[in-house]
């Protein structure tokens, strides 16, 4: 079985004291990719070093909402001199977050929105953060236009993923999806159509059900990919099989 987890933040301090182990456990039990997107500019040297080093790790570069403190107007500029210099596989992780107090609305916007345009001027998917923003999100990629990605950890409506997918917007689902209350989340992944999934475990973060209270880590997919293969009854091997076919067409992955 081949699986990509289509957000992971494998480069963060959090794995520091033991990297080289998570990588091992993930490509034993399947999971042979990962997509890494940046938080702050301060990370990127970090991040890129690391996916050099590391075959099946691939970076994406981005200014996240939720570091709105770490970001300052020149890592703009020096985003797109980064993006124009590496050739990533994505840009991201960017967005909006409306549920985290504190954090400058309008900033985020402005921070956002020129992000959108970097992932449209170099012809690159862009890797959304949403929260209570949904709608905003939405709007703002119909009015940029010619875009396409993934918004990761979806949790918003069954209507917005389907304004998201007919855009050309992949949903990733992680950790959240194997809690059983999570009805509505879990509705979304039963009936969604196959070719807009992807899976994902935004490691260190969101960890499994069972697992609440761990760092999560990229080994987990494996459970992630078990959980939608239940809930729509097919076979784990199908549900890999397609959601690692979306994530090599997304990111332009060549095929293992």
């Amino acid at each position: 079985m081949d699986l990509i987890d289509s957000h992971s933040h494998i480069d963060v301090a959090q794995f520091d004291g033991d990297r080289a182990a998570v990588l091992a456990r993930a490509r034993d039990a399947g999971v042979t990719r990962q997509i890494v997107p940046a938080i702050a500019y301060a990370g990127f040297e970090k991040l890129r070093d690391l996916c050099r080093a590391q075959a099946g790790l691939y970076p994406a570069y981005g200014l996240h909402p939720m570091y709105l403190a770490e970001h300052r107007p020149q890592h703009l500029d020096a985003l797109r001199e980064w993006i124009a210099r590496e050739r990533p596989v994505a840009v991201g992780e960017c967005g909006l977050d409306f549920f985290v107090e504190g954090l400058d609305a309008e900033m985020q916007r402005q921070y956002f929105h020129y992000q959108l345009e970097i992932a449209r001027d170099f012809e690159l998917p862009v890797i959304l953060h949403a929260r209570r923003a949904f709608d905003e999100v939405i709007a703002a990629l119909r009015k940029i236009g010619g875009l396409r990605g993934v918004v990761h950890s979806f949790s918003g409506s069954e209507e917005q993923a389907r304004q998201l997918w007919k855009l050309g917007f992949h949903i990733g689902l992680g950790g959240p999806v194997t809690y059983e209350r999570a009805r509505r989340l879990r509705g979304i992944a039963t009936a969604m159509p196959l070719e807009f999934l992807l899976l994902e475990t935004d490691s260190p973060d969101q960890p499994l059900q069972g697992h609440q209270g761990e760092r999560n880590e990229p080994v987990l997919l494996t459970q992630v990919c078990a959980c939608i293969a239940e809930l729509r009854g097919v076979a784990v091997e199908d549900i890999a099989a397609t959601t690692s076919a979306n994530a090599q067409r997304l990111f332009g992955l060549q095929t293992v």
